[in-house]
């Protein structure tokens, strides 16, 4: 896993392109996409080599926030697989689950379109969801062979979620982050 110290200011704005209606609104750069995409296909590398006895897995996808984490995560998977012997068949379910409002996180969790869960029963799932504990245990109700949880981000607050996340891109301060279809309010997950 990949630590951000807490004083890390990110990469000036300088160096990148991005919509100029944003300009106002955002500090720095904390993680260029080429450094999430390598730390992506790492964690692919992973997920291969512990589901090499298995010949298919259910990817769980939580949207809106998990889908470009997803979509990249699930093609790196493709990809290593078309390339050796072991070829992974992977399935994508989606979910949504809404538990922030503005940049503050809500004790209730929601769960919206995929309330019955029961195609997850006797599969190995990989989930890329944020707000782990309340769905896994929605999810642990349809008797899944094997729960595996995937993060881009584990934030380091106290009683951190990462004892949850199986596989994790990066660990970084509590800061509100954005881009990589993370949202604030539904701005900037086009950054």
């Amino acid at each position: 896993m990949s630590q951000l110290k807490d004083d890390w200011p990110g990469y000036s704005l300088d160096l990148f392109t991005y919509p100029e209606h944003y300009h106002e609104d955002i500090e720095s750069v904390y993680i260029p996409h080429g450094i999430i995409m390598n730390r992506v296909e790492r964690l692919a590398h992973y997920i291969m080599d512990d589901f090499a006895d298995n010949n298919n897995i259910m990817v769980l996808c939580v949207l809106k926030g998990g889908y470009k984490f997803c979509a990249d995560l699930v093609e790196f998977i493709k990809v290593l697989g078309r390339n050796s012997n072991k070829y992974l068949e992977t399935r994508v379910e989606f979910i949504r689950l809404k538990s922030y409002l503005n940049d503050q996180s809500t004790e209730q969790l929601q769960i919206i379109g995929s309330g019955d869960l029961s195609f997850l029963r006797g599969k190995a799932i990989v989930d890329t969801g944020k707000t782990m504990k309340a769905l896994l245990k929605h999810v642990e109700t349809f008797e899944p062979k094997m729960v595996k949880v995937a993060g881009l981000l584990v934030k380091r607050v106290p009683n951190m979620a990462e004892s949850l996340t199986d596989y994790v891109g990066f660990e970084i301060p509590n800061h509100f982050v954005v881009g990589y279809a993370l949202d604030y309010n539904e701005y900037f997950r086009d950054l």
